[in-house]
């Protein structure tokens, strides 16, 4: 009897592993895990999200005008030019299974989001991991990790877990270095934290091989929806849609995202919250010496002596009622990434460090 095997690079996938999300025998957990906002959804898209319920027996719109019109309008792109899916996560999935197969390589740096090699395996293609300097990605490395096999290089910018940014010159470096051929994806999930970026949008428009992703999962506080969306070439939005499923999103995702990002004053509310809230919280780390980079994101990496002190004070949060994410699998061990609340979140996470280090 024949064997059924899976196709080339399934078995090659670890299954991801979320932020934890509770405390045993806690019912005052504080989840700062999972870079959710503080102050969630905005009214206007809770206010949607129960009018669309109404109408849950009704197939959704599968070209999805009206939320790319929103995005076009809003940011100042070309809704024939934007892509959207179950979270940035399947638009990422779309440009691995639609240019890439077995044979080929996808890059990606040591500290960027841990599904890129899943992505990759699943279109049969091969991850290759190139390191980063000082939590920082490295141009150059990148660079020099090109081969006549890569067809794509993945970028996280911001970086997670590492909160730092590259700036708009090296981006510019890094595209013109590439072949014609090989696509550059900027993933920019947390671009709305970084004062002065714009994720990536002119590139994109401006080059035949460049695409931005972004996420209403963290700034407009829909994790729970799955909604993101892409910007690039429209000869390479086009071929994305012709796989992209003609319902991936529901009728409730798209009213939702299009509340949510029509609401500006609460987008910039909750950017200022977060901003104040990150100095703040990056601040009290570097008083009680544990180091960190600034962020441009909405956590900070917090950067302890080494495991077995980042195992110490994960302890010391969790008997606070802290949750906090370990990111031993990023490549830090000696890391915790702390999501940035609001004022008395901030203040739980200061105080229980702060208690921690007084009781060393």
């Amino acid at each position: 009897m024949p064997q059924i095997t899976p196709q080339p690079g399934i078995m090659e996938i670890d299954l991801y592993v979320g932020g934890q999300s509770a405390i045993a025998g806690r019912r005052d957990a504080l989840k700062l895990s999972s870079n959710e906002n503080p102050l969630g959804p905005p009214p206007a898209a809770v206010e949607a999200i129960a009018g669309a319920a109404q109408a849950a027996h009704l197939y959704p719109p599968t070209d999805h005008a009206d939320l790319r019109a929103a995005i076009a309008a809003v940011h100042g792109l070309e809704d024939d030019r934007v892509i959207c899916g179950v979270g940035s996560d399947e638009v990422l999935q779309f440009v691995c299974q639609a240019f890439t197969g077995p044979g080929d390589e996808i890059i990606h740096t040591e500290h960027g989001f841990s599904m890129y090699p899943i992505l990759a395996h699943m279109a049969g293609a091969t991850p290759v991991k190139v390191l980063e300097r000082d939590r920082v990605v490295d141009i150059d490395a990148i660079l020099a990790a090109l081969t006549d096999r890569t067809r794509v290089v993945m970028l996280t910018n911001p970086g997670n877990p590492t909160g730092t940014i590259l700036p708009p010159e090296d981006l510019t470096r890094l595209a013109d270095g590439l072949p014609e051929n090989v696509i550059l994806v900027l993933d920019c999930a947390y671009i709305e934290y970084a004062e002065g970026h714009d994720g990536g949008a002119a590139l994109a428009r401006a080059r035949d091989n460049v695409i931005m992703t972004r996420t209403f999962s963290k700034l407009y506080g829909l994790g729970g929806l799955r909604i993101g969306f892409g910007y690039g070439p429209k000869a390479l939005v086009d071929v994305m849609t012709r796989i992209r499923q003609p319902f991936n999103l529901s009728g409730v995702q798209l009213v939702a995202a299009e509340a949510a990002l029509r609401d500006r004053d609460w987008a910039a509310r909750c950017v200022t919250l977060n901003a104040q809230q990150r100095a703040r919280l990056t601040g009290t780390l570097r008083q009680l010496g544990i180091a960190c980079d600034d962020s441009h994101t909405n956590f900070v990496l917090a950067r302890f002596a080494d495991e077995a002190e980042a195992g110490q004070a994960h302890q010391a949060l969790l008997d606070a009622g802290i949750i906090v994410r370990r990111v031993t699998g990023y490549g830090f061990p000696e890391g915790l990434r702390i999501t940035v609340g609001d004022e008395a979140q901030t203040g739980r996470v200061i105080a229980a460090l702060t208690d921690w280090r007084k009781g060393e």
